[in-house]
């Protein structure tokens, strides 16, 4: 016999916790969404909502739109928002997390999902986060690159051994970090990375230095309008990028979720800590199973799927 909870399950004494996370920014694919859309009158209504709020037929460029026209990010973070807001809601009662997490914009995702967030606010919050972005990636010519193959201090090393703005951005994995910054000071860090024995280290087409100081200006703008937000308290733990830790004090997410912009995601300490806190199962919820080979190569015992609707 199992004795359920909110998304326990008790067997012999042992529990099984269920946490629930959330993709960010290059999960898109043409064609997303759409299954959800002809299935459900409640994802119209929400794909509905989305076009009214954006201003424009978002759900159109997700069903029909060119892998170009996704990579702009304009598109590319509410369209990977709505898609996984859709998916959780549509879960319905069998959405029953123990805790959640997001990657970088999918942390937007985690506290609607949760229930801090409305799905309006969230929406609107996610267009203000990818139009603020933009304008910085604009005003000064930024990159990120992949360091694959090196010990995170050593990523670190290089980044404090290298001229100009170039940060330790996104920790994904062991042997596996993203570093950003200015155009320049990135590829001299490729260089530098590599002469330290990295395997790969290759720059991205990304639009900017996200998760760095070069943000700045994008945080400013969006703290303005995270602070106008309600905030409510989840209904389980959210660990959040900034700290990697468990957070469910409402203005305690807001500060974390501005600090996001300018700050690493430190996605490896976060699947860590979200096991050391009873996580048996991650679930991802949204498009693509980017985050699920993350989770693998952090803990190769932990258990990884899809939501299923």
């Amino acid at each position: 016999m199992c004795l359920k909870g909110r998304g326990k399950i008790k067997t012999k004494n042992t529990f099984l916790m269920k946490a629930y996370v959330f993709p960010g920014q290059g999960a898109q694919f043409t064609g997303m969404g759409k299954d959800l859309y002809d299935s459900s009158s409640l994802a119209r209504e929400l794909f509905q909502e989305a076009n009214n709020v954006l201003g424009f037929d978002i759900s159109k460029v997700m069903f029909e739109g060119t892998p170009e026209e996704l990579k702009q990010t304009n598109v590319t973070q509410p369209a990977i928002f709505i898609h996984s807001v859709v998916k959780a809601r549509l879960l319905g009662n069998t959405f029953l997390p123990d805790m959640v997490a997001g990657h970088s914009l999918g942390e937007f995702s985690a506290l609607v999902a949760s229930e801090s967030l409305s799905y309006l606010d969230g929406l609107k919050l996610v267009a203000k986060r990818a139009g603020a972005m933009q304008k910085a990636c604009e005003a000064k010519p930024s990159t990120m690159a992949a360091i694959l193959g090196l010990e995170d201090d050593i990523v670190e090393d290089v980044c404090l051994d290298t001229d100009g703005i170039v940060v330790a951005a996104n920790y994904n994995s062991p042997g596996q970090l993203v570093i950003s910054g200015e155009w320049t000071a990135v590829e001299q860090a490729c260089a530098l990375a590599k002469e330290k024995g990295a395997k790969r280290a290759l720059i991205l087409p990304v639009g900017g230095a996200f998760h760095s100081p070069i943000m700045e200006s994008a945080r400013e703008e969006l703290a303005i309008a995270i602070k106008e937000t309600n905030f409510n308290t989840p209904i389980c733990p959210i660990y959040q990028n900034v700290t990697a830790k468990a957070e469910r004090i409402p203005s305690h997410i807001q500060d974390n979720l501005i600090s996001q912009l300018t700050g690493a995601v430190r996605w490896t300490q976060t699947v860590q800590n979200m096991i050391a806190g009873g996580a048996t199962e991650f679930i991802e919820v949204g498009p693509g199973k980017v985050l699920q080979g993350l989770v693998k190569k952090i803990d190769r015992s932990t258990e990884v799927s899809s939501a299923e609707i």
